[in-house]
């Protein structure tokens, strides 16, 4: 289910041109790209040349090359240029995982020769053969096939009628369902797309209050990045040589806590103003039985997700394992409603194979970037930089995620993972963490489990930090046009401060990612 997906005429992307400046003569993108391939295009014949007629006596070259032309340049100098031109690329529009391969490929030959290309393979080989990788299509397959199936759209009015009668309820509904949704699916751009065309209309008919509906949507669909089985979670686990059946335990209770967190919220938004979420009309409630009766048609989706998660809380089965169970309950969830038909398994299918695509293609071009950079000293240079602030490691820490959140308003949730994690992770295994304040610290070897649940928390923060929060936009490609673009950016700040609250409650609280895992697995 890729996260690139748009309905409703489509979301804008995060940085594109609106209206406003549609009369002014500009040139056009396509004219710019246009050009710098043709200068790129150029400098490679030249280089071609140069090595076919390369006379190692004269050392001569044909016009000019550029090969090792910034062989001298310092780590600073070349950090500067080298994230400098990923983000002035990443700007004009051109796809995250291209720009990064490429830029890594190009500096490659500036800062060394030819040989140095030889970083590319040995970076990428260990990745396509990593078995836990193997999970990625398998659980995107799953939720693309529940999708495709209809059993979203089932869920959301069960929740719907159980909810509908209380004031908030329906914003409450969305929230649940959503975290319901997150325990199918494990990414973000589905979950939000849904709940947009779900319960987004249905909740400005009843006159919620917009900010409300429209908040509710976002926070509850980015719970897909926390609470099992995320796929962010997967590669995580993957760069940080962690497990990821702890790294899974240990953020089901950070994301149980943000639901709660959203629900407790609305719901004391709409007591204290009952206007700002009315409660279905009497005559339009679900009776107890009726209530009883819907909750069938959860039964068998709902088997799913505890049977794939069970399976990687006991240890019964890898997340591998487990997600190919998922896949073919999820088949067998869509047959027993009736639904599996050649043309959803062609979509659900063909759905997948692009969505891997695409995090795949992140995965390797994000790598030899960073390989590249940490071949060159940037992983010290980086170091250095950060633990000659003065910093204790509670201060490195809330620098580290400044720094995500920053990262989270321009690039994809795939690429602040290749890009920043390898570099941050040597620093955090170096930091002692004793608790501040009194409070319980972290044991050295809970710290990096610790870190990665604060990680996949941190990413929802990014997800709805205007003004580039990719979640801001999922939601524009399906609300109302009506609804200004500002409106959707205020509707995101009373849950973006939420989850501030509850990156910072897990800081100082951290038994709340390591109990559970403890408990599980015995540690």
């Amino acid at each position: 289910m890729s996260e690139t997906r748009t309905h409703g005429g489509g979301a804008q992307r995060p940085g594109a041109a609106t209206g406003s400046g549609a009369g002014k003569p500009r040139l056009p993108l396509g004219w710019l790209t246009g050009i710098a391939t043709v200068a790129l295009g150029l400098l490679v014949l030249v280089e071609a040349i140069n090595i076919a007629l390369y006379d190692p006596w004269t050392d001569e070259v044909f016009l000019f090359s550029l090969v090792g032309v910034l062989a001298d340049v310092e780590i600073g100098t070349l950090s500067v240029l080298m994230f400098g031109s990923l983000l002035v690329l990443l700007a004009f529009g051109l796809p995250l995982a291209f720009v990064t391969g490429s830029l890594g490929a190009v500096f490659m030959v500036l800062v060394g020769d030819e040989a140095m290309l030889n970083i590319i393979p040995t970076r990428i080989f260990p990745l396509m053969t990593n078995y836990q990788l193997s999970a990625i299509p398998l659980f995107i397959f799953m939720a693309s096939m529940l999708e495709k199936a209809g059993l979203i759209d089932e869920m959301f009015d069960v929740v719907y009628k159980w909810m509908g009668g209380f004031h908030g309820g329906l914003a409450a509904a969305t929230i649940i369902a959503s975290t319901v949704l997150a325990a199918m699916v494990g990414v973000i751009g589905a979950a939000v797309v849904t709940m947009g065309i779900i319960a987004l209309p249905a909740m400005l008919k009843r006159k919620y209050d917009p900010k409300i509906a429209m908040g509710s949507i976002m926070a509850g669909g980015t719970l897909g990045i926390l609470i099992p089985p995320s796929i962010l979670a997967i590669i995580y686990a993957v760069v940080a040589q962690q497990s990821v059946g702890e790294l899974y335990v240990g953020s089901v209770l950070p994301g149980l806590l943000l639901s709660g967190m959203y629900i407790a919220y609305v719901a004391i938004r709409c007591a204290i103003d009952p206007k700002k979420g009315p409660a279905l009309p009497v005559e339009e409630r679900a009776s107890f039985g009726e209530k009883l009766r819907l909750l069938r048609r959860m039964l068998a989706p709902i088997i799913l997700v505890v049977l794939v998660l069970g399976v990687i809380f006991s240890g019964a089965a890898t997340p591998v394992e487990a997600a190919a169970i998922g896949s073919f309950g999820a088949m067998v969830v869509a047959a027993l409603h009736g639904r599996l038909t050649w043309l959803s398994l062609r979509d659900a299918t063909i759905g997948t194979m692009k969505a891997t695509a695409m995090v795949l293609w992140i995965i390797f071009g994000a790598t030899v970037f960073v390989g590249f950079y940490i071949l060159r000293g940037g992983q010290d240079f980086v170091t250095d930089l950060i633990m000659g602030m003065g910093l204790d490691p509670y201060g490195v820490l809330i620098l580290m995620n400044i720094i995500l959140v920053f990262l989270g308003m321009f690039l994809d949730w795939v690429g602040i993972l290749l890009l920043a994690v390898p570099i941050f992770i040597p620093i955090i295994q170096a930091l002692t963490f004793g608790g501040v304040m009194g409070l319980p610290g972290v044991a050295p070897e809970d710290v990096m489990l610790w870190f990665g649940v604060i990680y996949l928390v941190n990413m929802q923060m990014s997800f709805l930090s205007p003004p580039f929060g990719y979640a801001l936009f999922y939601l524009r490609g399906v609300a109302p046009r009506e609804i200004p673009t500002s409106s959707i950016f205020k509707a995101s700040l009373a849950f973006l401060a939420l989850q501030v609250v509850g990156l910072a409650v897990i800081i100082l609280f951290p038994g709340i990612a390591l109990w559970l895992p403890r408990l599980v697995y015995g540690n």
